[in-house]
């Protein structure tokens, strides 16, 4: 059962993929901004191009890192040549997590059940693995299960493409209250894996709605405690202290200890804002082809100024809940929440991982 950790695989997945996405998305958009100052030049385009190269391994990278998670080693080389294959036959992101994982499990059984002559032994990792696997599950994605993934990819880029006013928010809600839900938990997870993958075929609104909403948690518990200093206890105003800070990194994890305390009031903040902040974000064509951050990329998104303003708007709304609907502590309340003295940024996960 060890090896059925579902999250465990996809998490390695993603952070293997995360720093080649953001050095990519980086590279596309210094070179798009580069012209904006006037200055037409050769390093623009090649960044440019640096970046789609980058982007073009995102799949096989992903898919490769998924098999090696679950069968170590060999599942590094039919993983690239899986996820190139789902690159090739459009299956996109939805292909390279499916083949990641069936490349994953049918090295770890070829591993396990494989039985060759002593003298062939070494011929096993560097040989038989790859090779075997790479004919069993390339033959069976191509023509069996990549089929349906394919179908099923081409139906999300259209939904998304052709969305329309209504559809654009309503999206943008459902993804921003997913964000906001849990602080970094299996649904904000959910949702991040989702939108990460659609950077991949160049739909950058659902990326810059997780990036935004992942802020306005700590954002919007910092002006509230600011605002309403006297409904917080001291530990709730130092535990704000240190959320804000990691917030504008991206990290929402620093709420986590205040909303452990008050869990229904503080979710409920955080998801209806979310929802209202990730909706304006894909109304207003927001995009992020960069998944994390925080208010340093701002520079380097689709309407920045749409972004600032969904995310003040969202960080003022889960403010306002809190502010309006937070109880004076009592006594017996005051000093009740402790911070963890040694709580450091290592001990949470990146949002966008």
């Amino acid at each position: 059962m060890k090896n059925l950790q579902i999250k465990k695989h996809l998490l390695t997945g993603i952070s293997y993929m995360l720093p080649l996405v953001v050095a990519a998305g980086l590279c596309i958009a210094i070179g798009q901004i580069i012209p904006r100052f006037g200055l037409e030049t050769k390093i623009s385009d090649v960044l440019v191009n640096l970046g789609v190269y980058g982007m073009n391994l995102l799949v096989p990278v992903f898919c490769a890192s998924i098999a090696y998670s679950i069968a170590d080693k060999p599942g590094i080389a039919p993983g690239l040549v899986l996820g190139y294959l789902a690159n090739e036959i459009k299956a996109g992101f939805l292909g390279g997590i499916l083949f990641g994982f069936v490349v994953g499990f049918v090295v770890l059984w070829l591993k396990k059940n494989l039985k060759v002559p002593k003298s062939m032994e070494g011929l096993v990792p560097v040989m038989l693995l790859p090779l075997l696997s790479i004919i069993i599950c390339g033959l069976g994605a191509y023509f069996i299960v990549g089929v349906p993934i394919v179908a099923l990819q081409k139906f999300l880029l259209n939904f998304l493409t052709n969305l329309d006013g209504k559809g654009k928010f309503l999206t943008g809600a459902i993804l921003g209250g997913m964000v906001g839900f849990d602080f970094g938990g299996p649904v904000n997870k959910t949702a991040s894996i989702f939108v990460d993958g659609l950077i991949l075929n160049g739909i950058y609104g659902p990326e810059a709605v997780k990036v935004m909403v992942a802020m306005v948690p700590p954002l919007g518990l910092g002006l509230s405690v600011l605002l309403t200093k006297h409904k917080y206890t001291k530990a709730e105003i130092e535990g704000a202290k240190v959320a804000f800070p990691m917030g504008l990194c991206m990290i929402t994890e620093g709420v986590i200890p205040i909303a452990a305390r008050d869990p229904f009031r503080v979710i409920a903040a955080s998801t209806i804002s979310g929802m209202i902040a990730g909706g304006l974000s894909m109304l207003w064509n927001v995009g992020s082809s960069i998944p994390s951050g925080g208010v340093f990329i701002i520079p380097f998104v689709q309407n920045p100024l749409g972004f600032i303003a969904a995310l003040t708007i969202g960080s003022c709304i889960m403010a306002a809940i809190l502010s309006i609907s937070k109880k004076v502590p009592t006594s017996e309340e005051e000093g009740e929440l402790i911070l963890e003295e040694d709580m450091n940024l290592d001990d949470f996960e990146i949002e966008n991982l």
